[in-house]
């Protein structure tokens, strides 16, 4: 498929910048992938769609505040850091965007509060930089908690706030790592969670800690020519025992929250449809035509155009009904991007 189907008009006035309270509230908009049909509810009402034996699997991976604020050594000229992933923890050293970036050269040191510091040892890209922190006895993610901000999405058009940091992670995150939300998750409450457990269905985790390349522009109109960035991924030996289960036994379906949950499962499925336990990298992307091997609902949000978690919802939902959906949203009112609504396909 060429990149341009999946181009839409995003009006400003749907980019949601704030989530809707309490979560579960936001609208979410159903689609039967086979029957081709479109209803609309609110996020509660998911408990209508699941089923005892069903699988419901979270993305457990936990946002930290990412951006800093420092100032260059000898000189007050305020200096943004992005921390993007964690190089080598021994030595300190991490990939980062930084801004402006004609004022941070390598050999340059920064100024964090906390007597934090850091120095430029590499240039990457036209904004990227490798930094060292020359504070060995500091825990930067404890650091971080202390003085960062969370890293709300560039097209939510304004300042983080100290709300940014409940708002902006979802009621289960556990492993920090993520500078990306994985937004699917961001409506459930752990009430609403009780209350699906309670229905007989097994809540299970994976740990995939998503970058800002989901938001990146995919320069290739050959959407197959695209090559995703690679993502540390974890999905643990209890999980695949229990999808495994669930599969040869046909008792429930596997129901994906998020298109980090789904990318996580298919990237360590098998060709007979069962997963492998096992942690690494992966930059599997899934794009139309795609036969998904174990996940058989997914919960996503309404996405950015031409972006790689659109694609893969369109080999999920079926790329007429998923525009035609799109259309319908906007037309209705739906909120979109990441502190927006909600959308289940099966």
């Amino acid at each position: 498929m060429r990149l341009s189907e999946f181009r839409y008009n995003l009006p400003k006035n749907l980019i949601a910048s704030v989530p809707k309270e309490p979560r579960d509230k936001c609208k979410m908009m159903v689609i039967d992938r086979r029957k081709k049909e479109i209803t609309d509810h609110k996020f509660s009402d998911i408990t209508q769609f699941l089923k005892k034996g069903d699988v419901l699997v979270l993305n457990d991976t936990k946002v930290f505040p990412a951006r800093l604020y420092g100032h260059k050594e000898k000189t007050s000229a305020k200096i943004e850091v992005f921390l993007l992933r964690e190089l080598n923890k021994q030595m300190g050293l991490w990939d980062v965007l930084v801004e402006p970036a004609r004022k941070v050269r390598v050999g340059n040191k920064i100024y964090f509060p906390q007597d934090l510091v850091a120095e430029v040892v590499d240039n990457t890209t036209s904004r990227g930089r490798t930094i060292r922190f020359l504070n060995p006895e500091i825990d930067i993610y404890e650091m971080v908690e202390k003085i960062g901000y969370m890293p709300i999405p560039d097209y939510i058009k304004r300042e983080p706030d100290e709300k940014d940091k409940v708002r902006y992670q979802t009621v289960y995150a556990r492993v920090p790592g993520a500078v990306v939300a994985p937004a699917a998750g961001l409506h459930f409450t752990t009430e609403l969670l009780t209350k699906i457990k309670r229905m007989g269905v097994e809540i299970i985790s994976i740990t995939l800690h998503p970058g800002r390349s989901v938001f990146s522009p995919i320069e290739v109109e050959d959407i197959s020519k695209h090559k995703m960035d690679s993502e540390y991924v974890n999905v643990p030996y209890s999980t695949t025992q229990k999808i495994n289960e669930v599969k040869s036994k046909k008792s429930g379906r596997v129901v994906a929250v998020g298109t980090t949950v789904c990318r996580a499962l298919e990237a360590h499925a098998t060709v007979e449809g069962r997963i492998k336990f096992g942690e690494g990298w992966t930059d599997k992307f899934i794009y139309p035509p795609y036969e998904f091997k174990v996940v058989d609902m997914l919960i996503t949000n309404f996405q950015l155009p031409e972006t790689t978690p659109m694609i893969l919802v369109s080999a999920f939902a079926g790329h007429d009904t998923l525009m035609k959906a799109y259309k319908q949203a906007m037309k209705t009112g739906y909120r979109f991007l990441a502190y927006g609504d909600a959308m289940l396909i099966y």
